[in-house]
């Protein structure tokens, strides 16, 4: 527990500054923690980030992490009707390299590699995203998301009886579940008073629980990853805390989640 507090006080305080500063700096920095995420998710697939196919699933997921403007600016510079366009030529170069080694990279791992891509990619797009339309968004999600887990945890180990999913997270419970959506409303209903965020108590509610229920199916997907890989933690760059996908797989549904609620216009 110990372990777990310093290495979150440490990566508070690196982090918040630049959710504070957003800009660039921001997408950047997104950037390389999406690429680290996306290097964790191969490594359990047993596939080299350096590799051919890793290098061109580190291309797409980049193309598709950076902002919408950015990647304006690269469409026009390349000539091309759009980034989607580049990213499937990348797509195609994957589908080569299989006839090239002589199918010792399977199409499995291929799909793999692209839907990790879009999976981390979008994820953290969106997550700029949110920043560049405005802070108040950001601290949003992050206390949808923090609370949801916060209030999970507490909430089932004082009460839970009733296990969730034991067959892909054994310590989930149904009474956790269930607290984490409480606890979640109950804090966007404070930020609602102090910042008013959502058009109507009504959005802010429903937008809430759905939030809560979708970032909570975010922690479970990444749970049921690990589990039929055999691995713990997605990664161990953050000591009492696990890898970047344990930190952000809740993010990495909710993000894209509301903006395609439209909650963010």
């Amino acid at each position: 527990m110990k372990q777990r507090i310093i290495t979150g006080v440490i990566a508070a305080a690196l982090f918040i500054p630049f959710v504070i500063y957003g800009g660039g700096p921001f997408a950047v920095l997104m950037s390389i923690i999406a690429v680290v995420g996306f290097y964790e998710l191969l490594k359990m697939k047993g596939i080299s980030i350096a590799s051919v196919p890793g290098i061109l699933g580190t291309l797409a997921l980049l193309l598709l992490v950076v902002p919408s403007d950015w990647s304006k600016n690269i469409v026009e510079f390349l000539q091309y009707e759009s980034t989607l366009m580049i990213v499937y030529g990348l797509v195609i170069l994957l589908l080569i390299y299989i006839v090239l080694v002589k199918n010792k990279m399977t199409f499995d791992e291929i799909g793999f590699i692209l839907i990790g891509a879009f999976y981390v990619g979008l994820g953290f797009h969106y997550f700029i995203e949110t920043r560049f339309i405005g802070l108040e968004f950001v601290v949003f999600v992050l206390l949808i998301v923090w609370t949801t887990d916060s209030g999970a945890y507490f909430v089932g180990r004082k009460l839970g009886k009733n296990k969730l999913w034991p067959e892909i997270s054994p310590k989930k419970t149904v009474e956790g579940f269930v607290g984490g959506i409480v606890i979640a409303v109950c804090f966007a209903i404070a930020m609602q008073l102090i910042y008013p965020i959502a058009s109507s108590w009504m959005q802010l509610i429903i937008v809430t629980i759905v939030a809560s229920i979708v970032g909570q199916m975010g922690d479970l997907v990444e749970s049921a990853i690990k589990r039929h890989y055999g691995v713990k933690d997605s990664g161990n760059i953050l000591p009492g805390h696990g890898g970047i996908l344990d930190r952000f797989d809740s993010l990495l549904f909710v993000v894209p989640l509301l903006h395609f609620l439209h909650f963010f216009n």
